[in-house]
Formats: structure tokens, C-alpha cells, sequence
């Protein structure tokens, strides 16, 4: 027991003296022999709130990481990652003194999103502290600057054949800038590489159905853009399209006490990882804060199988957010990741539904501009002679055809 109480005060006296912040420790000691003359003394150092320093006199500080059985000087940039990792990378308030017209990006996704499609006002903004009182900056605001060029808001988008990464990439991006364009360019590529189908309804019109809901769509990646864990150097978000499904991969751990599965569909508890990054989403409308993204994805699969509803995989250091495609039926060839050029998608859809207006044509193809899909889609298919026009090329009750 001497030797036990020695250890102890010899453990309380570098603590005290050496360690700052000092550590939290717990001791308890077990019998390791029937007669109990043996002990062992296990000691439990809890989780410190920042980053925890050995100090040798006034001016010889050391920070440590953990290794594989070992522990070993960090370096300053692994000391600047630790304290990034607690506290975000996006708190900070920069020297930067915010104008709007230097995020025109932001301002733009905010007119999108916002039910009132306003710009948001610089009292807005501070008052969800994403600009300081002065008018600076926040870190995370520089992020949707308008010419950001860090690394960190990297996008990496990819079209696989078929379900597994051991087949042919068909289709890639990769996206960085501010994450207001960053999002938008990883919107168009998942929508270009996704399939839409349509079906016919009751009263003779038609119902166009998506593989993957819009809302799903931009909740995941809403979700991947404000959760990650933007400390870890040389990462990206990652987002693989297959045959099946489509994969979220953010770098980050789970920051819930229990796993996934262990809470209710439905009843995520919300934790921000990156409270300006998230707030800035927040005032586009793109992110709530009571935490219902999640809820959102699982409602826009409202009446699908369980098999096809969201889940979250956890690996260390990662977290993979995976939608289903619910149009894949497997073994059919035809919802294979071969994607149809919009050329060929208009011809698929005359083919199987008939004649039909250049503007319902651009409502099936999601075209918001008439101009751009004349220009891009419906005449350079009549001049290759593959369809053509049956009536005035004014009239709204012409149709195209198929030749042959």
C-alpha cells in the first residue's frame, strides 16, 4: 500500500507541477491475489477540454500525441490541428471586413433558398455572429468569399459503373472555391448523373419520379458541408454515385454518445461541429436548427421500403451519410450507371411516350431555360436528322417526332 500511495502523490506531484491545464485523474486500485496482498492501480485520465501541455520551467513547454503504445512531441502544426479539432476551424474573426459584394456567391444562394428570397443584412449576420460587431469576418464566412482558394472546401464527385469503386469512373468533378459555388456545382453533377423517370397518373398527365429526392440530395450534402471536420489536412468530401446508391463521405467523427442505430428514425440529436459554417447555412434556409435534416431525408422516402431508407455507416474518422436509388431494380441493365446523354434521354422519351410539345420536353428534361434547351438539345437533334418538327416552328401545338 506505501508503494501505491507513493506512486499516487508522485502521479498528483507532476500534475501539479508540470501538466496545465492540469489533468483530471481518477485511481482505482484492484486485488490481484486472494489474500489481497498484491494490487494493481489503474489509472484514468480523463478527457481535458483543450489542448494539455508538459512544462519544464518558464519557457520549455511540450504538447504530446498519442501514438500506437507510445507518445511523442507534437509537431506546431499537429498543435494547431488539436486545438482546431476542439474548438472548429470556423470561430475565428478574421481582418477581413465583410462587403457584400465580395460574397456574391452567399448572397445569391440565400435569394435561392429564402422563402422571401432576400439577400441577408448585415445585422443578420452579426447577429448570428458570423460577422463581429465591427464588421469583420468570422473564419467560416471566408469559406462562402466569393475567390476562396483553400483546399478545405473541396468536393470530390464521382459516377461509377455499377455498385462497388472497382469498376470504370464514367463521370468526375472536382469542386473547390467558396462553398456557396461549391454547392451548387455538386448539385448539378449529381443531378446530371442521376436518373429521372416518369409515369403516367390517373387523369391522363404525367408524374415525373426522381431516383433520389431532391431534399434527400441537399440535405446530404448540406448535412456533409456543416459537419465535417475541416481540421484534418488533405481531405475532402467525397461522393461516390453507383448503380444503387449514393454515398456522402465526410471526414469527421461521430460526435453522438450512442451509435446510429441506437436512436429512433427520425430523432437525431443535432450537434454543430462548425457553429458559423452552420449558421451561415442557416440563414440561407438551407439548414434548421432544430436538427431536422435527417427527418427531412427520411420523409422524402416517405412510402419506400425499409431496405431503401437513409442510414448512416460510422468508420473511424469518417462518416458516410448513403442514399438509395429508388428506381434501381437489380439486374435490369437499364438502371445500370450507363447515363444517357440528354440527346439520347430525348429521344427515350419519344420513343415510349410519342410525339410531343418542345415544352413539355423541357418540363420532362428539367430545363429552366427554353432558349438554352432549344439550342443545346432540340436543334442540333433536327439537323442531325433524328427528329423533326410537325407543324409552325412558332406554334405551341407543334410537335417533335421521331424520324424513321
Amino acid at each position: 500500500m506505501d508503494e501505491i500511495d507513493n506512486t499516487k502523490n508522485l502521479i498528483a506531484r507532476i500534475n501539479d507541477r508540470h501538466i496545465f491545464p492540469h489533468a483530471k485523474i481518477r485511481y482505482m486500485m484492484r486485488s490481484v491475489d486472494a489474500n489481497a496482498e498484491h494490487f494493481v492501480l489503474a489509472v484514468y485520465v480523463l478527457k481535458s477540454e483543450s489542448v494539455v501541455r508538459y512544462r519544464e520551467g518558464d519557457f520549455n513547454e511540450k504538447v504530446f500525441v498519442k501514438g500506437d503504445g507510445n507518445a511523442t512531441p507534437a509537431t506546431p502544426e499537429q498543435i494547431i490541428s488539436l486545438s482546431k479539432r476542439k474548438y472548429g476551424v470556423d470561430n475565428e474573426t478574421s481582418d477581413i471586413y465583410y462587403n457584400e459584394n465580395e460574397w456574391t456567391e452567399y448572397v445569391n444562394l440565400c435569394k435561392e433558398f429564402r422563402e422571401d428570397l432576400s439577400a441577408p443584412t448585415i445585422k443578420e449576420l452579426q447577429n448570428e455572429e458570423i460577422v463581429s460587431k465591427e464588421g469583420f469576418a468570422k473564419s467560416g464566412f471566408l469559406m462562402f468569399r466569393d475567390g476562396y482558394d483553400g483546399e478545405d472546401t473541396m468536393i470530390c464527385c464521382r459516377l461509377w459503373q455499377g455498385n462497388k469503386k472497382t469498376g470504370s469512373v464514367l463521370d468526375n468533378g472536382r469542386y473547390k472555391g467558396s462553398l456557396a459555388d461549391v454547392f451548387h456545382k455538386t448539385i448539378a453533377f449529381i443531378e446530371r448523373n442521376t436518373k429521372t423517370g416518369w409515369r403516367k397518373t390517373e387523369n391522363g398527365g404525367r408524374e415525373v419520379i426522381r431516383a433520389y429526392p431532391k431534399e434527400a440530395i441537399r440535405e446530404a450534402l448540406v448535412n456533409a458541408i456543416a459537419h465535417r471536420d475541416y481540421s484534418i489536412a488533405g481531405t475532402q468530401i467525397d461522393i461516390d454515385i453507383y448503380c444503387d446508391r449514393i454515398d456522402f463521405v465526410s471526414p469527421g467523427s461521430w460526435l453522438l454518445p450512442k451509435n446510429y442505430e441506437e436512436y429512433p428514425i427520425g430523432s437525431i440529436p443535432s450537434i454543430r461541429r462548425n457553429t458559423i459554417i452552420a449558421a451561415c447555412l442557416d440563414v440561407a434556409n438551407l439548414m434548421e436548427r432544430g436538427g431536422t435534416g435527417f427527418q427531412t431525408m427520411i420523409e422524402s422516402y416517405e412510402g419506400c421500403e425499409e431496405r431503401l431508407q437513409p442510414g448512416v455507416l460510422i468508420y473511424p474518422g469518417f462518416l458516410d451519410l448513403r442514399l438509395f436509388d429508388k428506381l434501381y431494380v437489380e439486374g435490369d441493365k437499364k438502371t445500370d450507371n450507363k447515363m444517357l446523354s440528354d440527346k439520347d434521354k430525348v429521344i427515350e422519351i419519344l420513343r415510349t411516350e410519342g410525339p410531343q410539345s418542345v415544352k413539355e420536353l423541357q418540363r420532362l428534361m428539367q430545363f429552366n431555360n427554353r432558349g438554352t434547351f432549344l439550342k443545346e438539345i432540340i436543334n442540333p437533334l433536327i439537323s442531325e436528322g433524328h427528329i423533326y418538327r410537325d407543324g409552325n416552328i412558332k406554334s405551341p401545338t407543334a410537335l417533335i417526332r421521331l424520324k424513321g
